[in-house]
């Protein structure tokens, strides 16, 4: 059986919403979703909340899970997430001497994202002989891109097609990632080698990042709880 690790990281910081992390969404902090998504998934052994924030270090033990503490220079508004998944790794290898075989990178920002999404990218990173493994969304939206100050589409604009006619783009929702951890290592990137996806559906590909993403998903989980 494969080692597989779960990283979920947390920063205290949060420009769009403050607190956002542990702000209540229907009474329960919002990483405390992505937490319980990670431990009832089948194929992980081992998650971590790697934090800089007191408050998220102590929310997190509530709900059964073990914290790394994030050096503050990994922390910053600006800090990508990378650096903080190596430091994860470093720190068990040197204190726990563990070393997964695949790490999990689940951002709590995703609470719509199920556990059977989790187990469904692992099945799929190992039984197709990946590297690596993320979660899109189809996006049929008309785009056009600014480059060099010219503007160009994404589609024929002079023979439009019909919406239900267009051949999808897949946008990245950043909900699941996985990665062999010698791809980490190496590449220091959650993605390389050969990358397979994992569609999920829109609705449920929300990325909670102001106002109105958090209220939009208090509405979807509103909505669950009827049906």
């Amino acid at each position: 059986m494969a080692k597989i690790l779960a990283i979920i990281p947390a920063r205290g910081g949060s420009k769009g919403i403050k607190g956002k992390n542990i702000r209540l969404l229907l009474g329960k902090p919002l990483i405390a979703y992505t937490i319980e998504a990670a431990l009832n998934s089948r194929f992980l052994d081992k998650v971590i909340v790697s934090t800089d924030s007191s408050k998220i270090a102590e929310i997190s033990k509530k709900y059964k899970v073990q914290v790394i503490p994030r050096p503050e220079e990994l922390a910053a508004d600006t800090s990508p997430t990378e650096p903080c998944l190596l430091h994860v790794l470093e720190y068990l290898k040197e204190n726990e001497s563990y070393s997964p075989d695949l790490v999990v990178l689940l951002q709590p920002t995703s609470p719509l994202r199920g556990v059977e999404i989790i187990d469904a990218c692992i099945k799929k990173i190992i039984n197709e002989k990946l590297d690596s493994v993320l979660t899109v969304c189809e996006d049929t939206r008309f785009t056009w891109a600014l480059k060099n100050k010219k503007l160009s589409a994404n589609y024929n604009y002079k023979k439009r097609p019909r919406r239900q006619d267009y051949q999808p783009d897949y946008r990245e929702n950043g909900a699941v990632y996985v990665t062999k951890t010698g791809i980490l290592l190496k590449e220091k990137n959650r993605l390389g080698g050969k990358i397979g996806m994992v569609l999920m559906e829109p609705k449920d590909s929300i990325d909670i990042d102001n106002e109105f993403d958090f209220w939009l998903v208090e509405q979807m989980l509103r909505y669950r709880q009827k049906t």
